[in-house]
């Protein structure tokens, strides 16, 4: 069992970058492929990237990459996404899961699940 804390949203500029942070317990931090996901207003939540326990593997849904960085630090039992070019359309609560599976985008793949953190990007 893990348990997940995302922090580092907040209200921020288009054009301004942020980055995320993931913070992990329970369990071997480096056992779990770690997914991240958003969900904006009135939308269904939608994959956006995932990172295998190693961290040497990456994998991002279509149109992510590029503005979208994912990492991961096992010593301090941390992954991040960075989000680089902020833009009105990436507003939404982003939330990290753990994952026993690599690659994988579907919801139900994902055992545990942090709160979410809000990023609000301004025009």
């Amino acid at each position: 069992q893990v348990q997940l804390v995302e922090s580092g949203g907040g209200l921020v500029q288009a054009g301004g970058s942020l980055r995320l942070s993931c913070a992990a317990s329970g369990d071997t931090f480096s056992r779990w492929p770690i997914g991240w996901f958003r969900q904006a207003p009135g939308k269904e939540r939608e994959f956006v990237a995932t990172i295998s326990g190693s961290g040497t593997q990456t994998y991002y849904a279509n149109g992510m990459r590029g503005r979208f960085t994912v990492a991961r630090d096992n010593d301090k039992s941390t992954a991040y996404l960075e989000i680089d070019k902020l833009q009105p359309e990436d507003t939404g609560v982003y939330y990290c899961a753990a994952s026993r599976i690599y690659p994988v985008a579907g919801i139900p793949h994902y055992a545990y699940w942090g709160q979410g953190t809000q990023v609000t990007v301004s025009s």
